[in-house]
């Protein structure tokens, strides 16, 4: 495994697909990110020069603490938020407010309780004045993508959790985004869902080819998704290692018995543990 020099931003990255594929270019790029918060009293320094590198089609999944600025960061890479200086580009352009180059899931499912799952999903396409056909070509695509095709006229209060959760992703997916954003999604789900959805996670990544980030607090989650863990310090946030997996991104559930599994989980705790 590689660990990088946290204080620099991160080189363009191997290949997420196959590991004979030449390098891609970096689709994300953060730059010198400072985060400050603001009251009458003090400032809080939330998130301390950061730089991150993300390849195009790429997972990277960033872990730590609460507190340690990950859901703010993403919400900076998403446009809901504005750094206090440094910056963020998608494709060479800079990030400046929300876009459909980038699609957002949250920890809660934040679906439309009065739309149908059907619905819900193509919200985001309703949004960008598609065709009625585009987009219910789309929402049924994507409705075979998440395997709720036969769930397409239910309302969310009659799924379960995870099938709330596909219908988060399927939505955020539906404009097509450069980039999927994932702030904690499964940490509201049980242990037998949660690894439900991290194998549908990455099923839908290899069919959609998308860029994600993916925060996450749990450590096995990080190495089980990512084909890069990037570790986060708090107080203020800062990258304390950027390491890569040695299995690569998309790998089956036997990696947990790997020695390197092992050994790959006990070296970001303690990274954690140290700061």
């Amino acid at each position: 495994m590689t660990v990088r020099e946290a204080t620099e931003p991160a080189a363009a990255d191997p290949p997420v697909r196959d590991d004979h594929d030449s390098p891609r270019p970096p689709k994300l790029v953060v730059t010198d990110l400072v985060k400050e918060f603001r009251t009458k009293r003090q400032r809080v320094l939330a998130i301390d020069r950061v730089n991150l590198e993300v390849a195009d089609q790429e997972l990277v999944c960033l872990v730590g603490s609460s507190g340690c600025g990950k859901s703010t960061l993403l919400n900076i890479i998403a446009g809901l938020d504005l750094p206090t200086s440094g910056r963020v580009e998608i494709d060479h352009e800079p990030v400046v407010g929300p876009g459909p180059d980038r699609g957002m899931v949250f920890q809660t499912y934040s679906l439309y309780p009065w739309r149908t799952v059907a619905e819900n999903i193509a919200f985001g396409l309703e949004c960008l004045h598609l065709r009625k056909a585009e987009r219910r070509a789309r929402v049924q695509e994507l409705l075979g993508i998440v395997g709720l095709a036969k769930f397409a006229d239910h309302t969310p209060d009659q799924l379960s959790g995870g099938m709330r959760q596909r219908v988060a992703i399927a939505r955020a997916l539906a404009p097509e985004p450069d980039v999927l954003l994932l702030d904690e999604p499964f940490g509201a789900l049980d242990a037998q869902t949660r690894r439900a959805m991290q194998d549908f996670l990455l099923t839908v990544w290899k069919r959609t080819q998308s860029t994600v980030v993916f925060v996450t607090h749990d450590i096995p989650e990080a190495i089980y998704l990512g084909s890069r863990v990037v570790a986060l310090a708090s107080h203020p946030g800062r990258v304390i290692a950027d390491i890569d997996v040695p299995f690569g991104a998309g790998h089956d559930s036997g990696i947990t018995r790997d020695p390197r599994y092992l050994d790959l989980r006990d070296e970001i705790e303690d990274l954690l543990g140290d700061v």
